[in-house]
Protein backbone atom coordinates (compact mmCIF):
# COMPACT_ATOMS: atom_id res chain seq x y z
CA UNK A 1 0.00 0.00 0.00
CA UNK A 2 1.63 3.63 -1.06
CA UNK A 3 1.86 6.12 1.40
CA UNK A 4 -0.75 8.25 -0.68
CA UNK A 5 -3.30 5.56 0.36
CA UNK A 6 -2.52 5.25 3.74
CA UNK A 7 -2.47 8.83 4.75
CA UNK A 8 -6.02 8.69 2.85
CA UNK A 9 -6.83 5.62 5.09
CA UNK A 10 -6.08 7.23 7.72
CA UNK A 11 -7.89 10.95 7.22
CA UNK A 12 -11.05 9.20 6.32
CA UNK A 13 -10.17 6.97 9.22
CA UNK A 14 -10.53 10.00 11.78
CA UNK A 15 -13.50 11.96 10.24
CA UNK A 16 -15.74 9.22 10.35
CA UNK A 17 -14.14 8.15 13.45
CA UNK A 18 -16.37 10.98 15.02
CA UNK A 19 -19.24 9.42 13.40
CA UNK A 20 -18.54 6.19 14.74
CA UNK A 21 -18.44 7.98 18.47
CA UNK A 22 -22.28 8.74 17.76
CA UNK A 23 -23.10 5.67 16.70
CA UNK A 24 -21.64 3.84 19.86
CA UNK A 25 -23.46 6.33 21.85
CA UNK A 26 -26.56 5.33 20.85
CA UNK A 27 -26.37 1.96 20.15
CA UNK A 28 -23.91 0.73 22.81
CA UNK A 29 -24.29 3.21 25.98
CA UNK A 30 -28.01 4.42 25.24
CA UNK A 31 -29.04 0.91 23.97
CA UNK A 32 -31.21 2.70 21.31
CA UNK A 33 -31.46 1.63 17.57
CA UNK A 34 -30.74 5.56 16.26
CA UNK A 35 -31.50 4.76 12.25
CA UNK A 36 -31.38 9.05 12.33
CA UNK A 37 -27.70 8.36 11.22
CA UNK A 38 -28.36 8.26 7.63
CA UNK A 39 -30.32 11.44 7.05
CA UNK A 40 -28.28 13.55 10.19
CA UNK A 41 -24.82 12.47 8.25
CA UNK A 42 -26.15 14.58 5.51
CA UNK A 43 -27.32 16.98 7.15
CA UNK A 44 -23.91 18.32 8.69
CA UNK A 45 -22.88 17.67 5.35
CA UNK A 46 -25.72 20.09 3.15
CA UNK A 47 -25.52 22.91 6.13
CA UNK A 48 -22.10 23.09 5.85
CA UNK A 49 -21.88 23.03 2.38
CA UNK A 50 -24.63 25.49 1.55
CA UNK A 51 -23.08 27.76 4.41
CA UNK A 52 -20.01 27.93 2.44
CA UNK A 53 -21.29 28.51 -0.90
CA UNK A 54 -23.72 31.10 -0.28
CA UNK A 55 -19.77 32.86 1.37
CA UNK A 56 -20.35 32.40 5.23
CA UNK A 57 -17.31 31.22 7.18
CA UNK A 58 -16.49 28.04 7.60
CA UNK A 59 -16.15 27.45 10.86
CA UNK A 60 -19.56 29.07 11.30
CA UNK A 61 -21.34 26.23 9.07
CA UNK A 62 -19.63 23.53 11.16
CA UNK A 63 -20.96 24.78 13.97
CA UNK A 64 -24.44 25.55 12.49
CA UNK A 65 -24.15 22.02 10.98
CA UNK A 66 -23.84 20.64 14.44
CA UNK A 67 -26.45 22.13 15.68
CA UNK A 68 -28.99 21.44 13.51
CA UNK A 69 -27.59 17.43 14.00
CA UNK A 70 -28.75 17.95 17.72
CA UNK A 71 -31.97 18.61 16.69
CA UNK A 72 -32.49 15.86 14.32
CA UNK A 73 -32.01 13.96 17.11
CA UNK A 74 -34.08 15.88 19.73
CA UNK A 75 -37.31 14.97 17.38
CA UNK A 76 -35.91 11.36 16.99
CA UNK A 77 -35.84 11.36 21.11
CA UNK A 78 -39.22 13.66 21.13
CA UNK A 79 -41.06 11.18 18.43
CA UNK A 80 -40.23 8.28 20.87
CA UNK A 81 -40.71 9.58 24.12
CA UNK A 82 -43.67 12.19 23.60
CA UNK A 83 -45.49 9.98 21.09
CA UNK A 84 -44.23 6.66 22.35
CA UNK A 85 -43.02 5.47 19.01
CA UNK A 86 -40.61 2.96 19.09
CA UNK A 87 -36.52 3.58 18.90
CA UNK A 88 -36.45 1.66 15.04
CA UNK A 89 -39.21 3.62 13.95
CA UNK A 90 -38.71 6.96 15.18
CA UNK A 91 -35.94 7.29 13.65
CA UNK A 92 -36.91 6.01 10.23
CA UNK A 93 -39.25 8.82 10.05
CA UNK A 94 -36.57 11.55 10.93
CA UNK A 95 -34.54 9.78 8.24
CA UNK A 96 -37.59 10.01 5.33
CA UNK A 97 -38.08 13.34 6.87
CA UNK A 98 -34.78 14.65 6.71
CA UNK A 99 -34.16 13.75 3.25
CA UNK A 100 -36.61 16.29 1.81
CA UNK A 101 -35.63 18.55 4.25
CA UNK A 102 -31.65 18.03 3.25
CA UNK A 103 -33.23 18.59 -0.22
CA UNK A 104 -34.14 22.07 0.57
CA UNK A 105 -31.19 22.89 2.15
CA UNK A 106 -28.93 22.29 -0.53
CA UNK A 107 -31.46 23.00 -3.45
CA UNK A 108 -29.82 20.55 -5.90
CA UNK A 109 -28.84 16.92 -5.37
CA UNK A 110 -25.17 18.14 -5.12
CA UNK A 111 -23.01 20.78 -3.87
CA UNK A 112 -19.50 21.69 -5.52
CA UNK A 113 -17.15 23.23 -3.08
CA UNK A 114 -14.32 22.53 -5.36
CA UNK A 115 -11.98 25.92 -5.05
CA UNK A 116 -13.97 27.10 -2.24
CA UNK A 117 -12.54 28.03 1.69
CA UNK A 118 -13.07 25.23 3.88
CA UNK A 119 -11.88 24.73 7.25
CA UNK A 120 -8.85 22.98 5.86
CA UNK A 121 -8.15 25.94 4.13
CA UNK A 122 -7.62 27.65 7.64
CA UNK A 123 -5.80 24.66 8.72
CA UNK A 124 -3.11 25.12 5.44
CA UNK A 125 -3.12 29.09 6.36
CA UNK A 126 -1.93 28.66 9.49
CA UNK A 127 1.38 27.01 8.33
CA UNK A 128 0.36 22.76 7.99
CA UNK A 129 1.55 21.13 4.75
CA UNK A 130 -1.52 20.96 3.13
CA UNK A 131 -0.99 17.13 2.36
CA UNK A 132 -1.46 17.46 6.61
CA UNK A 133 -4.42 19.25 7.02
CA UNK A 134 -6.56 16.99 6.89
CA UNK A 135 -5.24 14.54 9.25
CA UNK A 136 -4.01 17.44 11.78
CA UNK A 137 -7.75 19.16 11.93
CA UNK A 138 -8.98 15.26 11.75
CA UNK A 139 -6.74 14.14 15.01
CA UNK A 140 -7.58 17.37 16.97
CA UNK A 141 -11.66 16.76 16.46
CA UNK A 142 -11.13 13.06 17.27
CA UNK A 143 -9.16 14.21 20.66
CA UNK A 144 -11.00 17.16 21.63
CA UNK A 145 -15.01 15.16 20.82
CA UNK A 146 -13.62 12.10 22.61
CA UNK A 147 -12.45 13.77 25.77
CA UNK A 148 -15.68 15.83 26.04
CA UNK A 149 -17.72 12.88 25.75
CA UNK A 150 -15.51 10.61 27.75
CA UNK A 151 -16.02 13.49 30.61
CA UNK A 152 -19.99 14.20 30.16
CA UNK A 153 -20.28 10.17 30.14
CA UNK A 154 -18.45 10.47 33.58
CA UNK A 155 -20.57 13.23 35.33
CA UNK A 156 -24.04 12.60 37.02
CA UNK A 157 -25.88 13.53 33.48
CA UNK A 158 -23.55 10.97 31.76
CA UNK A 159 -24.16 8.43 34.13
CA UNK A 160 -27.75 8.61 33.85
CA UNK A 161 -27.64 8.40 30.43
CA UNK A 162 -25.56 5.24 30.74
CA UNK A 163 -27.89 3.75 33.21
CA UNK A 164 -30.97 4.35 31.53
CA UNK A 165 -29.13 1.75 28.74
CA UNK A 166 -27.96 -0.95 31.64
CA UNK A 167 -31.10 -0.66 33.23
CA UNK A 168 -33.71 2.00 32.03
CA UNK A 169 -36.48 0.37 34.77
CA UNK A 170 -33.83 0.52 37.98
CA UNK A 171 -32.68 4.05 37.25
CA UNK A 172 -36.55 5.28 36.51
CA UNK A 173 -37.21 3.59 40.46
CA UNK A 174 -34.25 6.18 41.63
CA UNK A 175 -36.12 9.02 40.45
CA UNK A 176 -34.36 9.70 36.86
CA UNK A 177 -36.54 10.91 33.97
CA UNK A 178 -35.27 8.72 31.25
CA UNK A 179 -37.09 10.01 28.87
CA UNK A 180 -35.04 13.27 29.10
CA UNK A 181 -31.22 11.09 28.99
CA UNK A 182 -32.58 9.57 25.96
CA UNK A 183 -33.30 13.03 24.41
CA UNK A 184 -30.25 14.25 25.65
CA UNK A 185 -28.26 11.18 24.37
CA UNK A 186 -29.71 10.99 20.85
CA UNK A 187 -28.74 14.93 20.41
CA UNK A 188 -25.27 14.44 21.43
CA UNK A 189 -25.07 11.77 19.56
CA UNK A 190 -26.44 12.77 16.30
CA UNK A 191 -24.44 16.16 17.02
CA UNK A 192 -21.39 13.89 16.55
CA UNK A 193 -22.78 12.47 13.69
CA UNK A 194 -23.67 15.81 11.67
CA UNK A 195 -20.24 17.32 12.73
CA UNK A 196 -18.44 14.42 10.97
CA UNK A 197 -20.73 14.99 8.03
CA UNK A 198 -20.07 18.44 7.66
CA UNK A 199 -15.54 17.64 7.90
CA UNK A 200 -15.93 14.86 5.39
CA UNK A 201 -17.90 17.45 2.68
CA UNK A 202 -15.31 20.04 2.85
CA UNK A 203 -12.81 17.43 2.78
CA UNK A 204 -14.07 15.64 -0.18
CA UNK A 205 -14.96 18.88 -2.15
CA UNK A 206 -18.92 18.10 -2.43
CA UNK A 207 -22.38 17.44 -0.22
CA UNK A 208 -24.31 14.86 -2.31
CA UNK A 209 -28.20 14.04 -1.05
CA UNK A 210 -26.84 10.37 -0.99
CA UNK A 211 -24.01 10.47 1.02
CA UNK A 212 -25.48 9.18 3.89
CA UNK A 213 -27.39 6.05 3.02
CA UNK A 214 -25.64 3.27 4.73
CA UNK A 215 -23.60 5.24 7.21
CA UNK A 216 -25.46 2.91 10.53
CA UNK A 217 -23.72 0.01 8.89
CA UNK A 218 -20.35 2.36 8.72
CA UNK A 219 -20.76 2.82 12.15
CA UNK A 220 -21.86 -0.76 13.31
CA UNK A 221 -19.27 -2.21 11.58
CA UNK A 222 -16.68 -0.07 12.67
CA UNK A 223 -17.24 -0.26 16.44
CA UNK A 224 -17.52 -4.07 16.43
CA UNK A 225 -14.21 -4.38 14.71
CA UNK A 226 -12.80 -1.84 17.60
CA UNK A 227 -14.30 -4.14 20.49
CA UNK A 228 -12.86 -7.46 18.73
CA UNK A 229 -9.55 -6.15 18.52
CA UNK A 230 -9.64 -3.80 21.24
CA UNK A 231 -11.95 -4.59 24.06
CA UNK A 232 -14.14 -2.46 26.02
CA UNK A 233 -13.30 -3.35 29.63
CA UNK A 234 -13.33 0.33 30.41
CA UNK A 235 -15.33 3.62 29.16
CA UNK A 236 -12.27 5.11 28.04
CA UNK A 237 -10.54 2.08 26.39
CA UNK A 238 -14.18 1.56 24.08
CA UNK A 239 -14.18 5.03 22.99
CA UNK A 240 -10.39 4.93 21.46
CA UNK A 241 -11.61 1.60 20.89
CA UNK A 242 -14.20 2.72 17.90
CA UNK A 243 -11.72 5.10 16.95
CA UNK A 244 -9.10 2.61 16.05
CA UNK A 245 -11.92 0.93 14.51
CA UNK A 246 -12.88 3.09 12.34
CA UNK A 247 -9.82 3.40 11.47
CA UNK A 248 -9.17 -0.31 10.38
CA UNK A 249 -12.35 -0.84 8.94
CA UNK A 250 -11.15 2.33 6.26
CA UNK A 251 -7.88 0.30 5.69
CA UNK A 252 -9.88 -3.19 5.47
CA UNK A 253 -12.12 -1.32 2.35
CA UNK A 254 -8.84 0.36 0.85
CA UNK A 255 -6.94 -3.09 1.00
CA UNK A 256 -10.24 -4.78 -0.49
CA UNK A 257 -10.39 -2.28 -3.34
CA UNK A 258 -6.41 -2.65 -3.98
CA UNK A 259 -7.22 -6.24 -4.45
CA UNK A 260 -9.90 -5.49 -7.26
CA UNK A 261 -13.78 -5.54 -5.18
CA UNK A 262 -15.48 -3.01 -7.16
CA UNK A 263 -16.68 0.09 -5.02
CA UNK A 264 -20.41 -1.21 -5.97
CA UNK A 265 -20.23 -3.88 -3.89
CA UNK A 266 -18.67 -1.96 -0.88
CA UNK A 267 -21.72 -1.87 0.99
CA UNK A 268 -22.16 -5.63 0.78
CA UNK A 269 -18.93 -6.28 1.68
CA UNK A 270 -19.33 -3.84 4.46
CA UNK A 271 -22.75 -5.84 5.62
CA UNK A 272 -20.96 -9.15 5.28
CA UNK A 273 -18.26 -7.94 7.53
CA UNK A 274 -20.58 -7.02 9.95
CA UNK A 275 -22.61 -10.28 10.01
CA UNK A 276 -19.56 -11.59 10.22
CA UNK A 277 -18.25 -9.91 13.16
CA UNK A 278 -21.73 -10.31 15.32
CA UNK A 279 -21.53 -14.03 14.31
CA UNK A 280 -17.95 -14.67 15.36
CA UNK A 281 -18.88 -15.73 19.30
CA UNK A 282 -21.44 -18.21 17.67
CA UNK A 283 -18.56 -19.34 15.26
CA UNK A 284 -16.32 -19.37 17.78
CA UNK A 285 -17.91 -21.80 20.19
CA UNK A 286 -18.54 -23.72 16.81
CA UNK A 287 -15.02 -24.31 16.22
CA UNK A 288 -14.68 -25.09 20.19
CA UNK A 289 -16.77 -27.51 20.40
CA UNK A 290 -16.73 -29.58 17.55
CA UNK A 291 -20.14 -29.27 16.64
CA UNK A 292 -23.22 -26.74 15.88
CA UNK A 293 -24.68 -24.45 18.74
CA UNK A 294 -27.68 -25.52 20.08
CA UNK A 295 -30.80 -24.23 18.68
CA UNK A 296 -32.81 -21.83 20.80
CA UNK A 297 -36.25 -23.34 21.91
Amino acid sequence: MSAGVFTGVLEQGLLWGIMVLGVYLTFRILDFPDLTVDGSFTLGAAVAAQMIIIGSDPWLGTVLAVFCGAAAGLITGFLHTQLRITPLLAGILTMIALYSINLRIMGVPMLSLLRMDTVYTDIINWGVAKQFSVIVLGAVAVFLVLLILYRFLETEMGLAIRATGDNEQMIRSLGVNTNTMKVIGLALSNAMIAFSGALIAQNLGFADIGMGIGMIIVGLASVIIGEVLIGNMTLLRALVAVVIGSIIYRLVIALVLQLGLAPTDLKLFTAALVVLALASPVIKSYLKSGRAAPRER
